[in-house]
């Protein structure tokens, strides 16, 4: 799959100077644009948006906050790579949440249409990005569907926690999804089974297949 359009995946850069240059600052880094030990120039951003640099500075030191980049009075901003712990802290926070929440689903057996509902939009998505080979749309319909998951659960401090792992989530497909040979269609395939899980209110059925799902990103970072 061709990186594609990343249209998709550009975060919001309406609102103040301060969050138009924050907001197109981490898109790079997220969809990997911006790699880890990448020099940031904040002249460039400023020219880039035609902002100040007060509002680029801004910008930097909130993103420095999320450690997204590293700033130095020697070496400036600096794009903070991903730790090699990364990968699978954030697979272990993600898959302890998403269990929690399809066990709650099937034990409430949640309507089937309802689900089904919920869950087709994404996966929708992903089979057009697939055919467009659009990554950038592919990605965020991945991480959508699985953020739709927790939310059928009703839990909504799971839901809390789990948007707190979005953007490292997004940066880590894009680095799978554009280094290393784990395909779409396998993670699309996998989608499938786990949304005929929860309808069938298939709670082991689910974990093994999210086991596996989640089996083919350990490791690669």
């Amino acid at each position: 799959m061709q990186r594609g359009s990343l249209a998709a995946v550009t975060i919001e850069t309406t609102g103040s100077a301060a969050e138009r240059a924050y907001a197109y600052t981490k898109g790079r880094i997220i969809r990997g644009e911006l790699a880890g030990g990448d020099r940031l120039s904040e002249g460039q951003i400023c020219a880039d948006l035609r902002l100040s640099r007060t509002p680029v500075h801004e910008a930097f030191l909130r993103l420095e906050a999320e450690r997204l980049i590293r700033l130095s009075s020697r070496q400036g901003a600096t794009v903070s790579p991903i730790p090699m712990s990364e990968a699978a802290d954030v697979l272990e926070m993600r898959g302890a949440l998403e269990r929690t929440a399809a066990a709650r689903i099937t034990a409430r057996r949640r309507d089937p249409d309802e689900v089904s509902r919920a869950l087709e939009g994404p996966l929708a998505r992903q089979e057009a990005a697939m055919a467009a080979g659009d990554v950038g749309a592919f990605v965020v319909a991945d991480i959508d569907f699985h953020t739709a998951v927790v939310a059928l659960s009703g839990n909504p401090i799971a839901e809390h926690f789990y948007d707190l792992l979005r953007d490292r989530q997004l940066r880590l497909a894009y680095v799978v999804l554009t280094s290393t040979d784990v395909a779409p269609a396998a993670s699309y395939a996998d989608h499938r089974e786990l949304a005929r899980c929860l309808c069938e209110h298939d709670a082991a059925g689910y974990d093994a297949v999210l086991a596996r799902h989640l089996a083919r990103h350990q490791g690669l970072l």
